[in-house]
C-alpha cells in the first residue's frame, strides 16, 4: 500500500537530533506545512529548525491527491453564511495567493505542475451549487456553471473555476527541503513555555509552531473537541480516459477525480476514522462497472484533520500564547491550507502583518453543529468497555479490518495491530 508518489520519488534523508540545540523558532512536524513554514522563515532571515518523529511528509503529503485549488468543496456559501463577507472574502484571496504561490515555485522545480480546471460537481443538488455560485460571484472569484461532465456518472451539474493546478508533492517538497535543517526519527514528547524534549534530548526555542497535522498539546486550545479525523481511500488506474481536469463530488462521502500522466487518481470510500465506509471495495466496485478495461496499479489511503467550519486553524495556540502557534485542520484540502498557514505564520512569526490571518484564528468561535457531533462521540467511546484504550484521551479503539490498525473515533489517534502508533494526536502506543 503505497502512494504513486511514494513510488516515483526520493526524498532527501536527515540525521536524528542526538544533542540539545537552541533555535529562534522550532517547528514540530515535517509535512508540507511545517517545511513550507521553514522555507519562508528562512527566506526572511529567521534561524529555524524542523523535527519530524518519522521521516518528512511521510504521511498525509505522501498520501494526498495534490490538487491545488482555492475551490474546497461548496465551503464558500457556508462560510458566507456563518461569518459573512469580509471573512469569505479573506478566505478565498488566502487561497487564491497560495495558489499563485505554488505557481511561482514550481517554476523553479521540476514537480509535474500542470493547470487544471477545477470542478465540483453534485449527484442530485443543483441549488446547493447555484448558491455556492452566487457566494463565488459576490466575492469576486471568476466561476461558471458547466452542464455536463466527462465522467461516468449522472449529475446535475458542477460549478467550476479554471486555472487552478495539480502537482507532483513529493519531486515538489524534496526541492524545498534541500536547504532547511531538518531532524528526523525526532519525537517531541513534550513542550513546555521554551523547552521541548524529545528521547534524547532537549530544544531550547523562542517560538514553536506545531505543525503535527492534529496538535498534540491538549491543555490549551481545545483542539481535541475542535478537530476530528476523517479517512479517504485512492486508487491509481490505467487504461482509463483522461478526464481533463480535476473533480469532487460536494458530498463529503462522494467520489474524486484527476490524471496523473497516463494516470487515472480515484478517490472516495471515505469515512470518520473509527467508523465503517465504502473504502477500497467502493472504489474498486466503481471501477469494475465503469472501467471494466481498467488496471490497478497502486491504492493508498490518507487522513484528514477536519475543523467545525470549513476553515483550518492557523495563528496562536490559544489565546495571547505568543510564542506558540497552530496549523491544523485543512479539511482534505491540505495542499492550500499549508501553503496559507506557511505564509501567515512566516508573516506573524517575523512581525509582519498578514491580511488574511483573522479569518483563520484558531480562537474564534466554537458554536457549530459539529462540536455537538465531536462531543458525542468522545463521550460513547470513552463510556464503551474495552480493553483496546487510546493513550491520548482514554477513548476506546475501534479494530480497522481493511487496513488491519486499532482506530480511535474520538481524535483519529491510529495504531498497529499489534500497537505501535501510526497517527496522531497520541503520543505514544497503546
Amino acid at each position: 500500500m503505497e502512494s504513486i508518489w511514494k513510488k516515483t520519488a526520493e526524498l532527501p534523508q536527515f540525521a536524528k537530533l542526538e544533542k540539545d540545540i537552541k533555535t529562534d523558532v522550532l517547528i514540530i512536524g515535517g509535512g508540507i506545512a511545517g517545511l513550507l513554514t521553514a522555507h519562508f522563515l528562512t527566506e526572511k532571515g529567521a534561524e529555524c529548525i524542523i523535527v519530524e518523529k518519522d521521516r518528512i511528509c511521510n504521511k498525509t503529503t505522501a498520501n494526498t491527491t495534490a490538487k491545488i485549488t482555492l475551490q474546497h468543496g461548496l465551503c464558500y456559501d457556508k462560510i458566507f453564511k456563518s461569518y459573512g463577507y469580509d471573512v469569505t472574502k479573506a478566505y478565498y484571496e488566502a487561497n487564491l495567493s497560495a495558489l499563485k504561490e505554488y505557481e511561482k515555485l514550481s517554476a523553479k522545480i521540476h514537480c509535474d505542475y500542470g493547470k487544471k480546471d477545477n470542478y465540483v460537481y453534485s449527484l442530485n443538488d443543483r441549488k446547493v451549487l447555484e448558491s455556492e455560485l452566487k457566494t463565488l460571484e459576490k466575492i469576486g472569484c471568476d466561476a461558471d456553471f458547466i452542464e455536463h461532465l466527462p465522467l461516468p456518472l449522472s449529475t446535475v451539474g458542477a460549478v467550476r473555476v479554471k486555472n487552478q493546478a495539480q502537482f507532483h508533492p513529493l519531486k515538489f517538497i524534496s526541492k524545498i527541503a534541500e536547504n532547511l535543517e531538518v531532524y528526523e526519527n525526532t519525537f517531541v514528547r513534550k513542550i513546555s513555555e521554551n523547552e521541548a524534549v524529545t528521547d534524547n534530548c532537549k530544544i531550547t526555542f523562542e517560538k514553536a509552531v506545531i505543525a503535527t497535522h492534529f496538535p498534540f498539546i491538549n491543555n490549551h486550545g481545545g483542539y481535541f473537541i475542535k478537530l476530528y479525523q476523517h479517512r479517504s481511500y485512492v486508487i491509481a488506474l490505467e487504461n482509463v480516459p483522461d478526464v481533463k481536469g480535476m473533480y469532487v463530488d460536494e458530498s463529503d462521502k462522494g467520489l474524486s477525480f484527476r490524471n496523473h500522466e497516463n494516470l487515472l487518481i480515484l478517490g472516495g470510500g471515505s469515512h470518520r476514522t473509527g467508523k465503517k465506509g465504502g473504502n477500497w471495495a467502493e472504489l474498486r466496485e466503481f471501477r469494475r462497472i465503469n472501467y471494466p478495461q481498467a488496471k490497478e496499479v497502486a491504492f493508498w489511503a490518507t487522513q484528514d484533520c477536519m475543523s467545525l467550519d470549513s476553515i483550518p486553524y492557523i495563528g496562536e495556540y490559544f489565546n495571547n500564547a505568543q510564542n506558540l502557534y497552530v496549523a491544523s485542520g485543512f479539511n482534505k484540502w491540505g495542499m492550500t491550507g499549508s501553503m496559507v498557514s506557511a505564509m501567515i505564520l512566516s508573516d506573524i512569526i517575523t512581525d509582519k502583518e498578514n491580511p488574511y490571518a483573522f479569518a483563520f484564528n484558531p480562537q474564534r468561535s466554537i458554536l457549530k453543529p459539529q462540536l455537538l457531533v465531536n462531543g458525542f462521540e468522545s463521550v460513547v467511546n470513552l463510556l464503551t468497555p474495552t480493553a483496546k484504550r487510546c493513550p491520548h484521551l482514554g477513548c476506546a479503539l475501534k479494530w480497522n479490518k481493511e487496513e488491519h490498525s486499532w482506530d480511535c473515533p474520538c481524535h483519529g489517534s491510529r495504531f498497529t495491530e499489534n500497537g505501535k502508533l501510526l497517527d496522531n494526536p497520541a503520543n505514544g502506543d497503546i
